[in-house]
């Protein structure tokens, strides 16, 4: 007697994407900042005071000067209008008492690492798209209370990191992805298809990943504004104005399907490290700094090519001057190279085929056509070239 086919569980995607990540790990370090409005961004030179009696003193965003951008902000600050990739000077403007405090990106990596080896111990099925934010399978999980389990992954979070974060669930990547927005921090919002019209029509069409700012004031030339409105547009009006593709994703978001399965593995492309100056440096006045910053950024790409465990044949550079002029440049390696000198030697060829006449706003170093580093051998000699070394 046959049996009966077993049944594929539904679809339960998470989006799991951690509240204010970088200033959150701050206020583990200074957690008398708790409450207030905290700015994070701009150089070391903004490192907070530690005084005679133990505390600290803290720069304020009044004091910053420079062309610098807003890594993040705490709710605090969210709520005076200062977000991620604001101009860090407009930022003062907005919330001039608030707290700036420097990034600090190795740090913002181990607890990066910290919650996604928690989630893994509950659900393995991981998709990473960045350092705050991941997809989680759920479909077929033992545990069959959806928010029960979601409570599980936050608790787990929390003990590894002492952080929160927002966690939503629906049958879809699109929709789990704007669900985890809904009650942030540290909500839990479980989605389903049903609830289309009365929980994501409403929004607005901008909440949608992958409708932009330049889309978004599009649809609202067209008299689109929320989400509900995309899906009663005619299709083929979306298609006048959009073009054939992008019409059709826009109708199938509205609608709030997306087939996407989560990506538990993917090969990485390239790997890049790159920063914008608050001040426009000059290859010859301000060679020592600039020598010292190309070396720092070698050494950074090289650690995270050790993580990702990738080899390069191709290193690049990237420069930007003061007039916004941008020049790259590419070296295809005989071999390929993983170690830090290795890449400040390459990186340092690629440099000398550019013209350094003028001041520079921006440097960056890429690695390219990734493999696998195992078997490749690792010198970590000592990086003592100084910028434009022959």
């Amino acid at each position: 007697m046959d049996s009966a086919p077993a049944q594929t569980p539904p679809r339960r995607i998470a989006h799991l994407d951690m509240d204010a990540f970088f200033a959150s790990v701050e206020l583990l370090r200074y957690p008398e900042l708790r409450g207030l409005p905290v700015v994070v961004g701009g150089r070391h030179r903004w490192q907070p005071q530690r005084l005679a009696d133990g505390s600290w003193r803290f720069a304020r965003l009044r004091d910053y000067s420079g062309r610098g951008v807003v890594t993040t902000s705490t709710y605090e600050a969210r709520a005076l209008g200062v977000f991620s990739a604001m101009g860090m000077m407009k930022a003062a403007r907005l919330a001039p008492d608030a707290i700036l405090l420097p990034a600090r990106f190795e740090a913002y990596r181990e607890y990066s690492r910290r919650f996604k080896a928690a989630v893994a111990a509950i659900a393995p099925r991981i998709e990473d798209r960045g350092i705050d934010e991941i997809y989680i399978d759920l479909s077929g999980h033992a545990q069959s209370d959806t928010e029960t389990l979601a409570r599980d992954i936050q608790a787990a979070v929390r003990e590894a990191t002492g952080l929160s974060c927002s966690i939503g669930v629906s049958p879809n990547k699109l929709l789990s992805k704007i669900a985890s927005e809904l009650r942030k921090p540290g909500g839990v919002t479980v989605l389903h298809m049903h609830e289309l019209a009365e929980r994501i029509w409403p929004l607005p069409a901008a909440r949608v990943n992958g409708i932009g700012p330049k889309a978004a004031e599009r649809l609202r030339g067209l008299g689109i504004v929320t989400v509900g409105e995309l899906a009663a547009a005619p299709p083929e009006r979306l298609q006048e104005h959009f073009g054939r593709g992008y019409a059709a994703w826009l109708h199938a978001v509205a609608h709030g399907r997306d087939d996407r399965p989560v990506q538990t593995h993917s090969e990485p492309k390239s790997v890049s490290r790159e920063t914008t100056f608050e001040h426009d440096l000059h290859p010859r006045r301000d060679r020592a700094e600039l020598s010292r910053l190309f070396t720092e950024l070698c050494s950074q790409l090289a650690e995270d090519l050790r993580r990702k465990g990738c080899a390069a044949r191709t290193i690049g550079i990237k420069l930007r001057f003061e007039d916004f002029r941008t020049v790259t440049r590419d070296l295809s390696l005989p071999r390929p190279v993983a170690d830090a000198r290795a890449i400040r030697d390459a990186a340092g060829q690629c440099l000398r085929r550019v013209e350094l006449d003028r001041r520079l706003r921006l440097l960056g170093v890429r690695a390219a056509a990734l493999q696998d580093a195992a078997g490749l051998g690792s010198d970590p000699a000592s990086m003592q070239l100084s910028l434009l070394d022959p």
